[in-house]
């Protein structure tokens, strides 16, 4: 029976904004909880205020990384690979294919390897040319050599089957926890920070780079004629030309407020007290701040890119992807609209059968490297 298990990929944990972020901070706790397992989550220094820590029976190391958006995925990797070495771990589960580079060197350290693909991120807008060949490199090479693959989405799915035909992934999606209780004094007092309403604004959350696609969002809006609030929660980890470039656009529109990145509660309340939650992605890998809205019951508009699709919302509640007439069109249409019910949606998103299903990944890994 393996023992320990080590993981890296992430920026770090908890209340690190990002897919992957959240991805491990929910599930890990849930395993821990469930099973009798040691789990280290390695994290990036620069997004962690700890050097050691614990969160949730999970234990937290922190190890060095240049806060530069090329380097720092494949850098902090290559020294987390060489930490597992020596930390006695029976199995290091790698996140992403950007880490996914250092597949090989973990096999050439004798360590069993799961690989979880959170997306093609080489899709990604941010990225130059240089930077997409390295992320199809680490996505060929981790799906090529990693003992077993997870992956998040059945588009996912599709795509390592078709690139490199390899048909033994195992889909677990991401999970979205469900709402805690929010005390109606700390909702008042974090709207009333903003100056906002409950269930009178329109949110987006995410970061702060092109994909995201929330000059999409604040084109639209300023297309709309909408008076109600626009609140655009997140940042830019690393400043660009683009994030600069929307900040000031949103400062300079009516209404539209910049809360930044968000954490904990204050995150839940801005988020669930909305009227309409808005997603205008041209990539995303499952859709996690999507699921955390539906959880919350609020209205939701998408961009009708494939993983968005693949929640399985009614064709009315997405909008053609870059098309600002049809956001704007959707926002006007969605934003008085009740809360709506998805448990019939949710239901395969439940952290606790996702924590059983990886779990079950590391038996049969454990048991056929034995």
């Amino acid at each position: 029976m393996f023992k320990k298990i080590t993981v890296f990929g992430t920026r770090g944990i908890p209340d690190v904004l990002g897919g992957v972020e959240t991805h491990c901070q929910n599930l890990y706790p849930e395993i821990r909880q469930q099973f009798e397992v040691d789990i280290c989550v390695i994290a990036r220094s620069p997004y962690v205020s700890y050097r050691r820590s614990r969160y949730k029976n999970v234990d937290t190391l922190a190890l060095w990384a240049p806060k530069k958006r090329s380097l720092e995925a494949i850098v902090h990797s290559v020294v987390a690979a060489f930490r597992t070495w020596v930390d006695r771990s029976d199995i290091v589960h790698v996140h992403a294919i950007g880490p996914g580079l250092v597949v090989p060197l973990l096999r050439l350290l004798g360590k069993r390897v799961v690989f979880t693909h959170h997306g093609p991120d080489y899709e990604r807008q941010k990225w130059g040319w240089a930077a997409k060949q390295i992320l199809m490199l680490g996505e060929k090479v981790a799906v090529k050599y990693a003992h077993e693959v997870i992956v998040i989405s059945e588009v996912i799915n599709q795509i390592i089957q078709q690139k490199y035909d390899r048909r033994d992934a195992h889909l677990i999606y991401n999970g979205v926890p469900a709402p805690q209780p929010l005390d109606d004094a700390l909702i008042d007092k974090i709207l009333g920070r903003y100056g906002l309403q409950p269930g009178n604004y329109i949110v987006m959350v995410g970061r702060f780079v092109e994909e995201k696609g929330m000059h999409d969002v604040l084109a639209a809006y300023q297309q709309s004629g909408l008076t109600v609030p626009l609140v655009l929660v997140g940042d830019a980890d690393h400043p660009t030309e683009y994030s600069t470039r929307l900040k000031q656009d949103a400062l300079q529109t009516p209404n539209v407020v910049l809360t930044g990145f968000l954490k904990g509660e204050a995150l839940q309340v801005v988020f669930s007290q909305a009227s309409l939650f808005v997603m205008p992605s041209y990539h995303e890998g499952l859709p996690i701040a999507l699921l955390e809205a539906m959880s919350f019951s609020l209205p939701v508009v998408v961009s009708d890119i494939l993983p968005n699709l693949e929640v399985g919302l009614p064709a009315e509640a997405h909008f053609r992807v870059g098309d600002v007439a049809d956001i704007a069109e959707k926002m006007t249409r969605w934003q008085n609209t009740p809360r709506i019910d998805y448990h019939d949606y949710l239901q395969r998103y439940d952290w606790s059968e996702i924590a059983r299903k990886t779990v079950s990944v590391y038996h049969r890994l454990y048991k056929t490297t034995g």
